[in-house]
């Protein structure tokens, strides 16, 4: 069953959430994601679930995590000093395997900033925010209807990877309204359990998949979590061959994956000789922007990662090898750029259209550098 209703993309996102089960929500207010907050308060009650506003975004993160090791499908929401904040406990979550969501609707920066203002300027702490080598999945929509089936779909990847993944809207997508037609009808993935007798069960020992089985906390099976390097039963170890095999594991269990987590979306790329890459609100500049290109007999193509980490590269290699011309478009001072320049290397000509005042990038702009290319 579907119906269409009117919704802002932040309320998406917490519709969303309650469909993939999530019942804490565990947060503390700023600009512009606290109507996420504001609705996990209102209808988290109606399920039995439950809503905490935290002392701080710190506070906030950690209360995720004991949600989660306790069976709970969690999830906060932030925006820019708040996810800086979130760093340090969402390293954990990653080292100690925990399923969680962190939405990050982006806003201008750094420090306190614009609050009210778009950007994109997270991407790179989405990957790289928290310290050491570690594994992540970060999702971008570029529509409300997108951001409430991939909300859903953050939630399945984390419970089957056990693994923290970051939603990551920017505040364009995040305060926009449009109607979206919702669905009912969809998948629902809730973490495994192991079968195995209780008081004799190695929870981090993963099998073929990578992934670990761990018991929800206090249902009978007595295993360690830690952040430390640890062992199979997560009781801390300096031994380096262990270390390297689970620091190895956690980065294969992503990386071996990729297949069944990437997701991108193209648009008359077919012939297209510039592809234009866009993700979240940028894409959709871009694809007016194709548009108007294609009109002036311009053979463009838009390329949307929806799926910003792990990057969806391989075909991003055969449209570069194919246009020979990219253009970036990106709120902030230039972050995806570098990964694009990396993938594509010496078979395309790469320039990059961004801004950090605040203000969208408009498609006449966009157009007019892609003319000048």
């Amino acid at each position: 069953m579907s119906k269409k209703v009117l919704m802002q993309g932040n309320e998406a996102c917490v519709r969303g959430a309650l469909k993939a089960g999530m019942r804490l929500f565990a947060g503390y207010p700023i600009t512009p994601s606290t109507e996420i907050a504001e609705g996990c308060a209102v209808q988290l009650p109606k399920l039995g679930g439950k809503f905490i506003q935290m002392e701080d975004e710190l506070a906030s993160m950690a209360a995720v995590i004991g949600a989660s090791v306790a069976g709970v499908k969690a999830m906060t929401a932030t925006s820019g000093p708040g996810f800086s904040l979130k760093q340090e406990n969402l390293g954990y979550a990653c080292e100690a395997e925990i399923p969680c969501v962190v939405v990050d609707v982006q806003r201008s920066g750094p420090s306190t900033g614009l609050p009210t203002s778009s950007s994109q300027g997270d991407v790179m702490q989405s990957r790289w925010g928290t310290h050491g080598d570690h594994p992540i999945i970060v999702l971008s929509p570029s529509s409300v209807s997108e951001t409430y089936y991939l909300t859903i779909r953050a939630f399945n990847l984390a419970e089957k990877y056990m693994t923290p993944v970051i939603l990551l809207l920017d505040e364009m997508i995040g305060h926009l309204r449009e109607t979206i037609e919702i669905d009912d009808n969809v998948e629902i993935i809730n973490r495994k359990q192991p079968d195995a007798p209780e008081g004799n069960y190695e929870a981090y020992k993963a099998e073929e998949d990578l992934v670990p089985v761990l018991p929800v906390f206090g249902s009978g099976h007595y295993y360690n979590i830690t952040g430390l390097t640890h062992n199979t039963w997560g009781f801390p170890t300096n031994n380096r061959a262990i270390a390297g095999e689970l620091n190895t594991r956690l980065m294969d269990k992503i990386e071996k994956n990729r297949s069944d987590i990437e997701q991108y979306e193209e648009y008359l790329t077919e012939d297209a000789e510039l592809i234009i890459v866009a993700y979240g609100g940028s894409a959709r500049v871009a694809e007016a922007a194709v548009d108007m290109l294609r009109d002036k007999g311009i053979k463009a193509g838009l390329y949307r990662p929806i799926s910003i980490w792990p990057m969806p590269e391989a075909r991003l290699k055969q449209l570069a090898a194919q246009a020979g011309k990219i253009l970036v478009v990106e709120h902030n001072y230039g972050q995806y750029v570098h990964e694009v320049e990396r993938v594509t290397r010496d078979s395309a000509r790469v320039e990059f259209i961004g801004r950090i005042n605040g203000a969208y990038i408009l498609p006449d702009e966009v157009v007019k550098k892609a003319e000048a290319m």
